[in-house]
């Protein structure tokens, strides 16, 4: 049963921040390889993409869309952004000639990184996500998408409450919804597919932070082209693309 509804004096002005930083990995036996990678994640998460995926993000979490933009850049990468009101309407544009007061901060920003440059052929693409929001909605409602919408080899989860709001007698509360970890909102079946899974709570001081990297897989996931299966190679690249994953997971060289 669903707890009774926190009963406020007026407006919940209290902040809620989910930053879910994503990287996929990808192995290249040559430049030409390295050039088809930066082509795929161009055509797989340009700017029009990525803007698609937020804009889904705002469906889930059920808020509504004010504005939208969204720039590639030359190299590589992309960025978008969605300013979003938290007045529930599934993820429904409000024309701006009806929005006349904006109390909200909340927003979306999606910033792409490919990198093709590491000598050895181990290509990543990096996806920093930040979910800002103000009012009842709950940005942590949004994680199984993430997990849906990219290959996440590594992932780094951190999600802060900030500021506070008042119940109907005027007392303060710094956070309105209670829970244990991040991973209590990620589906059992996503939290099978990883090996390592680290968890910091401080519910104290309004602060999680979840890490998780993938278990090992084979070649076939990770090559350009599936037929250099049985290139002489592969067996070395899997060794350095494992500890490439590891360097990243524990943030150490």
């Amino acid at each position: 049963m669903d707890k009774e509804k926190i009963k406020l004096s007026g407006f919940n002005n209290l902040t809620k921040v989910l930053s879910f930083n994503l990287y996929d990995f990808c192995i290249t036996l040559d430049d030409e390889q390295k050039g088809r990678y930066v082509s795929y994640i161009h055509d797989k998460y340009n700017a029009s993409k990525i803007t698609e995926i937020s804009k889904e993000i705002v469906k889930r979490i059920d808020a509504n869309i004010l504005s939208v933009s969204a720039q590639d850049y030359d190299p590589v990468g992309a960025s978008a952004m969605v300013l979003m009101s938290d007045v529930k309407g599934g993820g429904n544009p409000i024309p701006s000639t009806q929005v006349s007061m904006h109390l909200d901060k909340s927003h979306i920003t999606v910033h792409t990184y490919p990198d093709a440059a590491d000598p050895d052929g181990i290509c990543s693409f990096r996806v920093d996500i930040d979910i800002s929001t103000c009012g009842e909605i709950i940005p942590l409602d949004s994680i199984n998408f993430l997990f849906e919408a990219f290959e996440c080899d590594v992932v780094y989860i951190d999600y802060v409450v900030r500021g506070y709001t008042r119940l109907a007698d005027g007392r303060k509360i710094y956070n309105d919804h209670h829970f244990n970890s991040i991973l209590d909102f990620v589906k059992p079946e996503i939290k099978r597919n990883y090996t390592y899974l680290s968890d910091i709570n401080m519910p104290q001081d309004n602060t999680w932070q979840t890490k998780m990297m993938i278990k090992e897989l084979g070649p076939e996931n990770y090559l350009i082209n599936p037929t250099d299966i049985s290139h002489p190679d592969v067996p070395n690249k899997m060794k350095l693309l494992r500890e490439e994953m590891k360097e990243v997971y524990h943030m150490i060289h």
